[in-house]
């Protein structure tokens, strides 16, 4: 095995530089040409049908057959035209990854290429083989893919991929796009109706979303020398270098020439596909990076972001390299997260947490901006499943990451107005504009999009003009996060909505009804708003006084998702029904399961057919150096200290690793999936893995570098 791993390092160093082909020197040339948006519709159809596309998507009525015929024609030519010669409905299961089933335009009996508009509207791909958390049985084979024509249709290789939803022959959603795609038109509603008690001519409140992407890149002769990367996408043993990323030299320096071509050679493809990818930079850790995209509606930016990493993926092998999108690839190092910033914007161009100079919409930034904090601090928890996963679980509450106590970060300037306007609440109200000033919030105008300092600690921060959910997971689809926010505001809106209503029926003055009740909102969800350090023990204390859950890991907090408060939530506004959640819940914990059982078993092979013999073949050297010694009558005193301490990591690692195959075999027989994700969780992980990684993690710094046989971090993160 030793010598795979130094194979696997020369061949590593010896790569040769992969030509990168630039389609032009302006990206203007081709953004888009391999994707059929709305400039490619409004070319290719006749001008009826474009409008009757476009009202479709505006107002988020049905597409009529003949109108998705004409649309499936036009998009049939244009991806011939680009060489396509099959399509497919392109979604996105409950595996986390997307997935496609690709048929052929050719029609055999005909001799011509077709494609109807009914093929583009539905499809039936098998259902049996994905996760459902029991709402279909196995021998249950039905399911279907419906077209989302919000998202425009794009080209892979020869395939045109048609962004679709993919529900259950009952109805229920298989799928993280159909709830994504119902939680998004639901706080436009709300946000609509909110924004018309400040401006008549707001029709429209869209989501948007811009998603920092971050990752490692390392070669991919290493990665396959790596049975644990391999396998459960980290690794699972090794000891950190000498180096790593405690001089902070990576961050933001110089891009290895290597990653830079193959982040152009992506870039150009993310760019064809209609993927505004805008930013690039180092990481905080060696052979760590950030790709990030310009704003987009939000549920083309998630659609956008699961393909990215697809494409980031085939990319880098042309490259010889391998992407690890895991949230904690390497133990001591910056993990990879996935920040989402998140904001909301009237069809009349106003993002309504961007403060003005006007006193009236620096009243509507108030209302959005606390109804946030508000729907935040009311479904914490929710907000806490929604990033839960056996990758964020390494990730959260480490030293680059925010902890599981989910938290608001506003800024001080901000801060001092919302104590100000809370404080203010026997203070006599006049009418006009001179109640801003009695109010104190005149403040508000002199605020800069850059009002607030970045708190890396924060799981969510306002940012300025948008907020930043920093606690979602690299490897996540950001459906799941983004579903669950967009519904918690659209909730708390409809209850500002209806509150606000009800007062000035009564016939209380609009503005003084809103100041009245955003000085409660802010009462109430104060103990959220945190302004320091979230990696402090103090805060964990604090957070605990104040009421804050501080669910650490995966099994445990995914109950927020069958609460009577999360059900009621999401079918108030017709997302998912009680069986729907049941369903994702049960799929997450299985999922949850199947990652620990596999690091297990990889930990268990590494250790028992890897580490250990190498360790006693070393150790049968030092025995022979020892009596070698002993037999000259010279001491051999450091060499038996050498041999019995490697002797007690081998044991340490052996019964270890049989402790833990004997946990896992007892938990196995657990019948319900929530008490066998926590057994796995407390019994087979928080038992034994760190045990056993302390033991194999020392033999690495023990035993002969020539005879070690896993590739070491050094080679992992500095050869590239």
């Amino acid at each position: 095995m030793a010598g795979l791993r130094f194979q696997a390092v020369l061949e590593a160093q010896r790569r040769p530089k992969v030509k990168v082909n630039f389609p032009s020197e302006k990206v203007s040339d081709y953004f888009g040409k391999k994707s059929f948006g709305m400039r490619q519709m409004k070319e290719r159809l006749p001008n009826e049908v474009y409008q009757r596309v476009v009202t479709a998507m505006e107002k988020g009525k049905g597409i009529s057959m003949e109108t998705a015929d004409s649309v499936a024609s036009a998009a049939k030519n244009w991806a011939m035209e680009l060489g396509a010669t099959s399509y497919t409905h392109w979604f996105q299961p409950l595996t986390g990854a997307t997935a496609e089933k690709h048929d052929s335009f050719f029609d055999s009996i005909s001799g011509i290429e077709k494609f109807k508009g009914s093929t583009l509207v539905q499809q039936e791909p098998d259902a049996s083989s994905f996760p459902s958390g029991g709402i279909r049985s196995t021998f249950e084979a039905r399911g279907y893919t419906a077209w989302d024509p919000s998202s425009p249709m794009f080209i892979i290789g020869t395939t045109l991929c048609i962004p679709t939803i993919f529900v259950s022959y009952t109805g229920e959603a298989l799928d993280n796009k159909a709830p994504l795609l119902k939680a998004v038109e639901a706080v436009d509603r709300a946000a609509t109706v909110t924004c018309k008690f400040f401006d008549r001519n707001v029709s429209k409140v869209t989501a948007f979303l811009g998603v920092e992407q971050e990752y490692f890149v390392v070669d991919k002769a290493l990665y396959s020398a790596r049975p644990d990367l391999v396998m459960s996408g980290r690794t699972v043993f090794g000891h950190n270098p000498a180096r790593g990323q405690q001089l902070d030299d990576h961050y933001f320096g110089s891009i290895p020439p290597r990653v830079y071509d193959f982040m152009r050679d992506f870039e150009i493809e993310a760019l064809k596909l209609g993927i505004p990818v805008s930013t690039r930079h180092n990481e905080v850790a060696p052979s760590q990076f950030e790709v990030a995209p310009t704003f987009e509606e939000l549920n083309l930016a998630t659609d956008h972001n699961s393909l990215l990493k697809d494409v980031m993926s085939k990319v880098a092998e042309k490259h010889n390299l391998k992407v690890l999108f895991h949230e904690k690839p390497f133990a001591g190092m910056n993990g990879n997260g996935k920040h989402n910033n998140w904001s909301l914007i009237t069809n009349t161009g106003v993002n309504l947490f961007q403060p003005s100079s006007s006193a009236r919409d620096n009243l509507q930034f108030l209302v959005f901006f606390v109804n946030t904090l508000k729907a935040v601090h009311e479904h914490s928890d929710l907000l806490r499943a929604s990033i839960a996963s056996a990758g964020n679980d390494f990730r959260l509450g480490a030293n680059e990451a925010p902890p599981a106590i989910i938290s608001t970060f506003i800024g001080q300037q901000l801060s001092m107005v919302l104590d100000e306007l809370e404080s203010k609440g026997n203070v006599h109200i006049e009418k006009g504009d001179n109640m801003y000033m009695k109010l104190g919030i005149d403040q508000i105008p002199e605020i800069l999009i850059d009002n607030t300092d970045r708190n890396r600690t924060s799981p969510f921060a306002f940012t300025g003009n948008k907020w930043e959910f920093r606690a979602v997971g690299s490897d996540a689809n950001v459906a799941q996060p983004m579903t669950a926010l967009n519904l918690a505001m659209a909730d708390q809106l409809t209850k500002f909505n209806e509150e606000l209503e009800k007062r000035i029926s009564k016939g209380e003055e609009k503005r003084i009804s809103i100041v009245k009740i955003l000085r409660k909102y802010i009462k109430e969800s104060k103990p959220s708003r945190f302004e320091g350090d979230g990696y402090s023990d103090k805060w964990v204390k604090d957070a605990e006084k104040r009421g804050l859950s501080n669910v650490k890991d995966t099994p445990r907090a995914l109950d927020a998702y069958l609460t009577k408060e999360t059900v009621a939530l999401f079918g108030r506004h017709g997302v998912c029904n009680d069986k729907e959640l049941e369903a994702r819940h049960d799929i997450m914990l299985e999922n949850y399961v199947r990652k620990v059982q596999i690091e297990s078993r990889v930990m268990g092979d590494l250790a028992l057919n890897h580490i250990i013999p190498t360790a006693i073949a070393y150790q049968n050297k030092l025995i022979h150096n020892a009596q070698g010694l002993k037999d000259l009558g010279m001491k051999n005193t450091a060499v038996t200290k050498a041999i019995e301490e490697i002797s007690g990591h081998i044991n340490t690692l052996k019964v270890g690793v049989r402790e833990m195959i004997d946990e896992r075999r007892k938990v196995n027989k657990i019948d319900n999936m929530r008490d066998l994700a926590i057994a796995y969780c407390d019994k087979v992980k928080g038992k034994h893995f760190d045990k056993i990684r302390y033991a194999a993690d020392k033999l690495e710094l023990l035993v002969d570098d020539e005879d070690w046989p896993l590739v070491k971090y050094r080679e992992l993160l500095f050869i590239r």
